[in-house]
């Protein structure tokens, strides 16, 4: 497993009947781009827009096609034969790359769906605010989110990571359900790797004390028996090129 991958410690696994299970993080979006520049500017403005359409950056574009090639790569027998995206842009985008650049290496691609329950975290009435722009808008509520941790923090009208793990449990029950015996890939957000990684751990796992890192345009990856799944790697970005995953 690599680096960061260490399992939560966790009670018995949940039965899912999936041969394996990738789950990639979407490539660099330009929120992404824009919440680091505004912690280092101390930017106190939102950035303007929906979560949901906010697209990717040049730099995303790259890492998305970059995951074309590993999923062009893989064995054949070996890869996904079904796809599991989020609704929101940024995923969409990202595997409409990736399948582009399979294609192009003469890869075929599996089946997509697109589900509601992998979109990511919802943020409430402070969809898209920096850190920053929190503390200076909403001191109380900054000080709230600094107080419960960001695992439990649920903002108005929107989800703590508890809340996020209920929805995406119910999915992975589905998924094997519906998938038994398939080898699938999801393409989503860190918010809901985070989740799944939490979910897949097993009944009576700790929360984080702090929330693992999921890099841009990352793969993780659960091997299955037909029964369990059990992690093989975390957020692996080796396929990646090393200018693309600053």
């Amino acid at each position: 497993m690599t680096a960061g991958g260490a399992r939560a410690r966790g009670g018995p696994a949940p039965p899912c009947a999936l041969a394996g299970l990738w789950a990639v993080r979407h490539g660099q979006s330009t929120a992404n781009v824009a919440f680091t520049a505004a912690e280092a500017s101390h930017c106190t403005e939102p950035v303007p827009g929906r979560d949901r359409d906010v697209p990717l950056t040049g730099r995303g574009v790259a890492q998305a096609l970059a995951l074309g090639t590993w999923l062009a790569g893989m064995p054949p027998g070996t890869g996904p034969e079904l796809a599991v995206c989020s609704p929101y842009l940024r995923a969409r985008q990202t595997w409409e790359l990736m399948t582009s650049r399979a294609a192009e290496r003469g890869a075929a691609s599996p089946d997509v769906l697109v589900d509601d329950r992998l979109r990511d975290r919802e943020m409430g009435v402070f969809e898209l605010y920096p850190p920053t722009a929190l503390r200076a808008r909403a001191p109380e509520e900054a000080a709230r989110r600094e107080l419960l941790g960001d695992w439990y923090y649920r903002p108005p009208g929107g989800e703590a990571f508890t809340d996020v793990c209920v929805r995406v449990g119910q999915f992975v029950t589905d998924l094997g359900r519906a998938a038994p015996g398939r080898r699938v890939l999801l393409v989503a957000h860190d918010g809901v790797l985070v989740a799944l990684r939490h979910v897949l751990a097993g009944v009576g796992a700790t929360s984080p004390e702090s929330l693992p890192p999921v890099a841009n345009a990352s793969v993780s990856h659960w091997e299955g028996d037909g029964r369990r799944l059990r992690p093989a790697r975390w957020g692996d970005t080796a396929h990646l090129d090393p200018a693309d995953t600053a």
